[in-house]
């Protein structure tokens, strides 16, 4: 598949372009343009806050006008906070990321996001075919221009790959066996401290105890952990240190 570019429009702060660069890699993105860059390029921050981005797979292209980074392109959303009085359609960033998946198979998109200052202006807006928006709080709607290409990144990164694995899992869930161990164990500490009081209502606090336990999906190395617990408690304070040493 082929990927949208990420277009910068007058950065101005070389360390947000190298941010910008680390995670757009993270989600697979490389095309990075950049649009009167006010530091120039290359630029050392950048590459102090881009962690090797550069080297192992984002290319940047440098460009005097927006007209020219854009010019390959045939679908184009412009990232803004604000309103612009132009009939365009607005996306969020799952909605856009979904668009241009869809587009890339036969044609080439990007983003655009405008520099720090200021943002995009309404003539670099005027020459996109979709607004693309997030939603920040509007009383305090300023993203860093790094964090912006991030919220983009990530859901292209959603809606591009499959949904990661769960990591394996540290020890295998608990037998019954396990559980069963345990809650004997608990349970007679328990009975052992006068807990189960009055007598007859032992079986129904019994029950509780263990639909409680039961909801917790235990692991092998929880119930062994447990457990101990349990024996230190009923050791009493300070001596299950000296049981574990003998």
């Amino acid at each position: 598949m082929s990927m949208p570019a990420i277009i910068l429009v007058e950065p101005q702060l070389g360390a947000n372009i190298g941010s910008a660069a680390r995670v757009m890699l993270n989600f697979g993105l490389t095309d990075l343009r950049l649009v009167a860059p006010r530091d120039g390029w290359p630029n050392p921050e950048a590459e102090t806050l881009s962690a090797g981005a550069f080297e192992v797979g984002v290319r940047v292209s440098v460009f005097e006008r927006t007209e020219e980074a854009i010019a390959d392109l045939t679908h184009v959303h412009a990232a803004t906070a604000r309103p612009r009085g132009m009939e365009k359609p607005v996306h969020g960033a799952a909605d856009s990321a979904g668009v241009l998946r869809d587009l890339v198979a036969r044609e080439r998109g990007g983003v655009m996001f405008g520099g720090e200052s200021s943002g995009l202006s309404n003539e670099d807006v005027a020459l996109a075919d979709t607004i693309l928006t997030y939603p920040v709080n509007g009383g305090f709607s300023s993203l860093n221009l790094a964090m912006a290409v991030g919220v983009f990144a990530s859901a292209w990164g959603a809606v591009s790959r499959d949904t990661p694995e769960a990591f394996p899992p540290v020890s295998p869930p608990a037998t019954r066996e396990d559980l069963v161990g345990m809650f004997e164990h608990f349970e007679a500490e328990l009975e052992r401290a006068g807990y189960f009081y009055p007598p007859e209502k032992t079986p129904v606090m019994i029950r509780n105890l263990r639909a409680a336990f039961m909801r917790g999906n235990w692991t092998t190395q929880e119930v062994r952990t447990f457990r101990g617990a349990i024996k230190a408690l009923a050791l009493g304070r300070g001596q299950a240190r000296i049981s574990r040493d003998d």
